[in-house]
This record gives structure tokens, C-alpha cells and sequence, in this order.
């Protein structure tokens, strides 16, 4: 190792030491790859800082361990000069991760490669029980069944949750549209089911608006952002998170960024949280519903019910009247936590991401007279751009260790 300090390409603002050869730039290796920052070994030698030589062996250590696949016999791309450059894949073909989502209509499973390939599905399920440990250990058979049809090698398991989930017990603070106890214990129960199933590695559990920022900043929208603010509605409710410098910013306790319940009207619905007219009874799937005067039906989740209306009914006026409604109410959410957070980007997932494809320019204007912002510059407002982003981030949990450590998580 020499005595040069280079960027770390994680991007969470430590420089490492630059290594010219050895197990140290593995991991950084394969994160600069899944996150596809670095296509070629032309990239991954200038984003380590090492050698080329150097940049090969890494290369090659992570095609040995079935992570990646490199290009034995590279091309030149059109009008390029010089040596072409090998190009690096992740493996079609390599471990997976597994990944579990409950919501309020049901629940999920997945398994999941890395650069954030879902590789295979499970039917998901309707209904949710009050027990939190049927629901787990229903999931994770779902996700079991999958390893066994497609005989992957499974490095560890993730589960994304409609809840804030305290650290480090990893209990569900506030499942409020779930049956569930307050408090359940649902990282030791995961890791139970997890465990009984027979599938090895380590699990994990999380936020699901949290997961789904975390998997929009490495594979999606949020891609390159410093500090991305993400705000999503999902079945029911409304979450955030933020992701600062590459990291998710949890707080002390994991449990930063419940932006559900910031007030946007003063004089709107009973919140379950006991205060009255949060994001989160203002701006969730239910509340268009109500807006627009419509009764929620049992065929199809409120989140599709929701969205539907704004895509195929937008013109009539009842139901632009109800989406303008919700979209300022946003908007004032949006430019309270501008204010405080000062972020480069925006993401809006769920109904909002369909409210700001519906509207772009009246919730833009909103944040714009509402923030700070407003007369020095614009924060980009983005649409999500993943399919199933909690299930993604959920599997980035349990891919964490190994991109910090191939060698010693594979082992």
C-alpha cells in the first residue's frame, strides 16, 4: 500500500487509502461496478486510483468469485482511438439476494442480483395478517421456493417494512396501517424465518420509503444526486428519506425523516397519530379517493385505485380538482423540508410520482413559492424510475457486506 489518499468511490466523503494491489479495493471495486459507475476496466482503474494492472487482478478476483463478468476480448467503439477497454457486467448468472415487502394490500418476494437486477418473482399476496410472524414466514417461503426452482446461491436477505424501524433492536415503531403490534420485533423475526427456511446468510430490515431511496440513488432516478430528498406515498401513508453524501441518514435511532406527519392542513383529517391534517392523511391514496368522491373498491390496492384515476380521469374536473388539492399539499410539505434540508434532488414515488407526471409545473411552482429556493435556483423534482424500489433496496442490505467485503462474505 502506498502513502496516496484517493476519493472514496462509495461517495460517503472518507478518502481511503489507494491500494496497488490486494483485497482492500475489492469492495470499492465491486460498488463502482453494481452501481454501474464503472463499465470498463478503463473506468475502474482511474476510479480507484491504482494501477492497471492492478485494476485487472481486482477485475479478475471478482470474476472468480461469480460477481461480475469481464469482456475477454473488448472492442474499439466507433471513432475511439487507442487500446479498447474491457467492459465489465455484473454476472447474469451470479448470487442473489432475497427480498421481502409488506405494505398494507400485501406482501412480496424477490430475488434480486446485483446492479439491481430483479432475477426472479414470487405471486404476491393480497392480504396481510395481524400476526407479523405468519406474514414473515409466509414471505420468506415464497422467496425460498424461488431459490430452490432457480438454484442461485443466496447471500443474505432483506425485508422492507411500512414503519419506522428502531435501531439497533429493529422493532416496528409505528406500523400504522398494519395490524401489527406497536414495537414488533420484526428484524428478529425475519431473521428467524429466515434462518428456518435454511437459506444462509445474514438479514436485514429496514423503512420501505427509506429502502427505495437507497435503491433509487444507486440504480435509478436518484443516481449521482449528493443529497437526495425522496418522498413517496405507498399503499397507505406517506414516507421520506434522505440520502446524504451516499449514505441513508437514519438519525440516532433510525428513525429520521418521518415527513408523514409534518401538518399541510391545519384543519384537515384525524391523523392515527393524533394530530390532525398530516402529509399522511392529505396526501396519501385514501385521500384522493375521498377527494375526488369516490368509495374505495376491494378489487385492486388504493395505491392502484389512486393512480388510475389521475392517468384515465384527469380531465374531468372533480377529479383534477382532487389531484390540484393533493399536489399543494405536497408541494407545502415539500417546501418545509427544502428549507430545512437543502437537498441538490428531489424523488417522488407512489401517487405522487403520478401527480407530478399529471402536473409538473403547478406542484413546481408550489415548492418554488413556498421554499427559500424560489428565487436562487430550482431543486430538480424527479419521478422514481424503479420497478418495486423497496424490494431493491431491501436486497441492498443484504448485498451491503459483500460489496464491503467479497472475499470474507462469500467465504
Amino acid at each position: 500500500m502506498s502513502g496516496k489518499v484517493a476519493p472514496d468511490p462509495t461517495g460517503n466523503g472518507t478518502p481511503k487509502p489507494r491500494l496497488d494491489r490486494g483485497r482492500g479495493a475489492l469492495g470499492p471495486a465491486l460498488e463502482l461496478v453494481h452501481t454501474g459507475r464503472a463499465p470498463t476496466r478503463a473506468v475502474l482503474t482511474a476510479e480507484l486510483g491504482v494501477t492497471r494492472a492492478t485494476a485487472g487482478a481486482v477485475a479478475a478476483e471478482l470474476e472468480s468469485l461469480g460477481l461480475i463478468r469481464v469482456d475477454a476480448h473488448p472492442g474499439a467503439a466507433a471513432g475511439s482511438q487507442g487500446r479498447p477497454s474491457h467492459r465489465l457486467e455484473v454476472a447474469e448468472h451470479g448470487p442473489v439476494a432475497l427480498a421481502a415487502q409488506v405494505h398494507a394490500d400485501g406482501y412480496r418476494a424477490a430475488l434480486v442480483g446485483l446492479g439491481g437486477r430483479i432475477v426472479a418473482t414470487a405471486p404476491g399476496c393480497e392480504t396481510v395478517d395481524a400476526d407479523p410472524a405468519k406474514v414473515l414466514g409466509s414471505v420468506v417461503e415464497a422467496g425460498a421456493d424461488l431459490l430452490r426452482t432457480t438454484g442461485l446461491r443466496c447471500v443474505g436477505a432483506g425485508l422492507a417494512v411500512p414503519s419506522a424501524v428502531a435501531e439497533p433492536e429493529g422493532l416496528a415503531l409505528n406500523p400504522l396501517h398494519l395490524a401489527w403490534p406497536v414495537g414488533a420485533p420484526v428484524r428478529r423475526i425475519f431473521a428467524e424465518c429466515v434462518r428456518a427456511a435454511g437459506i444462509t446468510g445474514p438479514a436485514f430490515a429496514g423503512n420501505d420509503v427509506n429502502l427505495a431511496a437507497l435503491a433509487e440513488h444507486r440504480h435509478g432516478a436518484g443516481r449521482g444526486a449528493r443529497d437526495l430528498l425522496c418522498v413517496a406515498t405507498g399503499h397507505r401513508g406517506v414516507g421520506g428519506a434522505l440520502v446524504l453524501d451516499g449514505r441513508l441518514h437514519t438519525g440516532s435511532s433510525g428513525l429520521a425523516l418521518e415527513v408523514g406527519h409534518l401538518t399541510v392542513n391545519p384543519e384537515g383529517r384525524s391523523c392515527h397519530c393524533g394530530s390532525r391534517g398530516c402529509l399522511d392523511v392529505e396526501a396519501d391514496p385514501l385521500a384522493l379517493l375521498i377527494e375526488a368522491g369516490r368509495e374505495p373498491g376491494p378489487e385492486v390496492s388504493l395505491l392502484r385505485q389512486a393512480e388510475d384515476l389521475v392517468r384515465d380521469h384527469y380531465a374531468d374536473p372533480t377529479v383534477r380538482g382532487a389531484a390540484e388539492a393533493l399536489i399543494d399539499r405536497l408541494g407545502l410539505g415539500l417546501a418545509g423540508l427544502v428549507n430545512i434540508l437543502n437537498p441538490d434532488r428531489i424523488i417522488l414515488g407512489g401517487l405522487h410520482r403520478t401527480l407530478l407526471e399529471a402536473d409538473p409545473e403547478r406542484l413546481r411552482a408550489v415548492v418554488a413559492d413556498r421554499s427559500l429556493w424560489g428565487q436562487s435556483g430550482s431543486v430538480p423534482i424527479l419521478p422514481c424510475t424503479l420497478s418495486h424500489n423497496s424490494l431493491v433496496g431491501a436486497a441492498e442490505l443484504a448485498w451491503q457486506p459483500v460489496l464491503d467485503d467479497p472475499l470474507t462474505a462469500l467465504r
